[in-house]
């Protein structure tokens, strides 16, 4: 049933995101009007958003499956000296996927060029001054700059490309960091949609966030040439910059946030710090939105700010990480640290993407000769002097 007070369920931003909430609300409250509002021409942009199976539970897959593109049974690694096939299944949304899957919800309604001017608990304001109440506002238009928030950054570019013969892909490639390293830690990443169709992205972990598209474009060109995949077509390109969190006060960047307006996805923080995926922590928030529901603005918000919080505690250790890659190791040699990773157990590696790592994972990390400089990592440790260092640089440049 529709909750009390006036209109629907307003959410801000067509982004993976708002797609998961409306998915999830339509399948225990079929009834409830949604209404996604987005600044831009076309909804969801043209983005793969990628996840581990395991990422999710049996009980999620029965309505995220809906907007799901394309599913593997494995997926593989490759450095300079270690390759490794894992048999943990992997899937991808693609903008298509979840605009089709959307447009078979009868009750969501999506408003392109929409730009929202103002956002309250009980409606929104857009640029062109029309009021459109809500019985609860949800703000899901995308990451926020916070001081609280030390970063470095995930920059990609990605083709899709159809090629004259079969390309022999047959399971993604999560990391093929055995091309030559440069602009931090670089690796290849692969999706093979169909013999002769595949996704190559061109990734850097890089402590700037300017993306030179043209030329990881033609680093791609290069790929592509040393596999011995001739080039058909060009079907679509993606691109993007992606945070990768080094520190965090999770408090202070809450306490920036209205404490009556409901926050999602990359807005709210909500990311796996070290890998970037985003569907996870989006699975998480819609179903808390259900489980809540109904429910106005500021309740909402409240929960969803304490679940965040928690969320923020237990990251915690991947930011350590995340600090030992970019600010330990020698940017040129941050691939050792992944290549070190990807030696561990196959479970092990699932419950990190998952998010779920433990106090054994931890240890079983930790173990053994570090891959970065003991005298690089200590003043590394301490996730707070990051942030009061970085905020002091802001203020004197």
């Amino acid at each position: 049933m529709p909750i009390p007070g006036q209109g629907p369920l307003v959410l801000v931003g067509a982004g993976l995101a708002s797609a998961l909430i409306a998915q999830r609300l339509a399948q225990s409250f079929p009834d409830q009007p949604i209404l996604m509002l987005e600044a831009a021409a076309a909804p969801f942009g043209e983005h793969t958003w990628s996840f581990h199976e395991p990422d999710i539970s049996r009980a999620d897959w029965q309505w995220v499956g809906p907007l799901v593109a394309h599913r593997w049974p494995g997926q593989q690694v490759r450095f300079v000296a270690h390759a490794r096939k894992l048999s943990t299944g992997y899937g991808s949304l693609t903008s298509q996927s979840v605009a089709d899957a959307m447009a078979r919800l009868a009750n969501l309604t999506i408003r392109t060029l929409a730009p929202v001017r103002d956002i309250r608990p009980d409606g929104v304001t857009l640029s062109s001054g029309e009021a459109i109440p809500a019985a609860c506002v949800i703000d899901a238009s995308g990451h926020r700059q916070s001081p609280h928030m030390l970063l470095g950054f995930q920059k990609f570019v990605g083709l899709e490309i159809e090629t004259t013969e079969p390309h022999g892909v047959d399971v993604p490639m999560i990391m093929d960091a055995s091309v030559d390293q440069k602009d931090g830690y670089r690796f290849v990443y692969l999706l093979p949609f169909s013999p002769t169709r595949i996704l190559i992205e061109d990734t850097r972990y890089a402590d700037g966030e300017a993306l030179d598209m043209q030329a990881l474009a033609a680093d791609i060109s290069a790929y592509a040439e040393a596999k011995g995949w001739t080039l058909r077509t060009v079907v679509r390109e993606e691109h993007g910059v992606l945070p990768i969190a080094l520190a965090f006060d999770a408090e202070r960047f809450w306490a920036d946030a209205p404490k009556d307006i409901p926050q999602a996805g990359m807005r709210a923080g909500l990311f796996h710090p070290t890998t970037g995926y985003s569907l996870p922590e989006a699975v998480r928030i819609a179903n808390l939105v259900a489980e809540s529901w109904p429910a106005g603005s500021a309740a909402l918000a409240e929960r969803i700010r304490r679940h965040a919080l928690k969320r923020a505690k237990d990251q915690s250790f991947y930011r350590f990480l995340n600090r030992m890659l970019f600010k330990a190791a020698v940017p040129d040699r941050r691939h050792l640290v992944l290549q070190r990773f990807y030696r561990l157990p196959q479970p092990l590696v699932e419950r990190f993407y998952a998010g779920r790592t433990h106090w054994g994972d931890i240890a079983r990390i930790l173990i053994g000769k570090p891959p970065v400089p003991v005298s690089r990592a200590l003043p590394c440790l301490l996730e707070a002097p990051q942030l009061n260092r970085s905020n002091k640089k802001t203020v004197t440049s």
